[in-house]
C-alpha cells in the first residue's frame, strides 16, 4: 500500500465511520427529527454500520483501521511502525470531514436550535459524554472497553478462513455494536481518540445555535483512555498469540 493510498483510505473510511455515527446521533437527538428519541441500541447499531461501511469503503486503500487506537494496537503486535503517522493523519482529517458532513446533512435541525426556550446542547452529538463525571472511572471504562475492541479484531486475523470469507469486517461492526451495548453506558464509549477528538473540534468551530460547552476539561480522556486500552490490547496479543 501506496502512503497515498493508505491516507486516502483512512480519510474516506473514517469520514464515513464518523458521518454514520454522529447522523445516528443527531437522528436521536435533534428535534425535529424523524428518528427523535429512538434511544441508545439504535445509537449502537448506527455506530456499527458506520464502521462496516466505512471498513468495506477503506479496505482496498489501507485496510480500513479507521481508529488511532487499532492502528497503535497493530504496530504494537506486528512492530511495524513506518506507516503510523500516515493512518493517524488520515484517521483524523476523516474524523473532521465526518462530522462537518453530519452537521450539514441535519443542517435545518442545528438551526431549529436557535429557538433559545427549545434548545438543547449539542456536544453529545458530535463526541462522548460521561454519564457520571469521575475521570478516574471514566479513563478505566474507555481503557477496558477499547481492549474489548483491539485484542479481538488482532485474534479475528488469527481465525481460519475469517479473512477469506471476507466477513471480518462484518464481524467487527457487530462487536462495536456489542461493546456500545454493553460498555457504552458510563462513558458513550469513544474507544477512538480520532472518532471523539475530531468532531469535538468540528463542535467547537461550528456555528451552532445555543450549542453549549465543548467540554475540553474531559476531551483527554476519550484520546489517552482508548490509546492505552489499544497499546495493551496490542501487547495482550503479542504476548499470547
Amino acid at each position: 500500500m501506496s502512503n497515498g493510498d493508505i491516507f486516502v483510505g483512512e480519510v474516506l473510511g473514517t469520514s464515513i465511520l464518523v458521518l454514520f455515527g454522529a447522523g445516528v446521533c443527531a437522528a436521536v437527538t435533534l428535534k425535529h427529527s424523524k428518528a427523535r428519541a429512538a434511544g441508545w441500541v439504535v445509537i449502537a447499531f448506527g455506530w456499527g454500520f458506520g464502521v462496516l461501511a466505512g471498513a468495506y469503503t477503506a479496505g482496498p486503500l489501507s485496510g480500513g483501521q479507521l481508529n488511532p487506537a487499532v492502528t497503535i494496537g497493530i504496530a504494537i503486535d506486528t512492530g511495524s511502525w513506518d506507516k503510523v503517522w500516515i493512518y493517524l493523519c488520515g484517521e483524523m482529517t476523516g474524523a473532521l470531514l465526518g462530522a462537518v458532513l453530519a452537521y450539514l446533512a441535519y443542517f435545518a435541525q442545528f438551526q431549529a436550535n436557535a429557538d433559545k426556550d427549545d434548545a438543547l446542547a449539542t456536544l453529545g452529538i458530535f463526541s462522548t459524554i460521561p454519564e457520571i463525571r469521575n475521570p478516574v472511572a471514566n479513563l478505566v471504562t474507555e481503557i477496558i472497553a477499547t481492549i474489548g475492541l483491539v485484542l479481538p479484531v488482532l485474534s479475528f486475523g488469527n481465525t481460519k478462513g475469517l479473512g477469506e470469507s471476507g466477513v471480518t469486517v462484518l464481524v467487527v461492526a457487530l462487536l462495536v455494536v456489542g461493546i456500545g451495548l454493553s460498555l457504552g453506558g458510563p462513558t458513550g464509549y469513544a474507544i477512538n481518540p480520532a472518532r471523539d477528538l475530531g468532531p469535538r473540534i468540528v463542535h467547537a468551530l461550528l456555528p451552532i445555535p445555543n450549542k453549549g460547552t465543548s467540554d475540553w476539561s474531559y476531551a483527554w480522556i476519550p484520546v489517552v483512555g482508548p490509546l492505552i486500552g489499544g497499546a495493551l490490547g496490542g501487547l495482550i496479543h503479542h504476548a499470547a498469540f
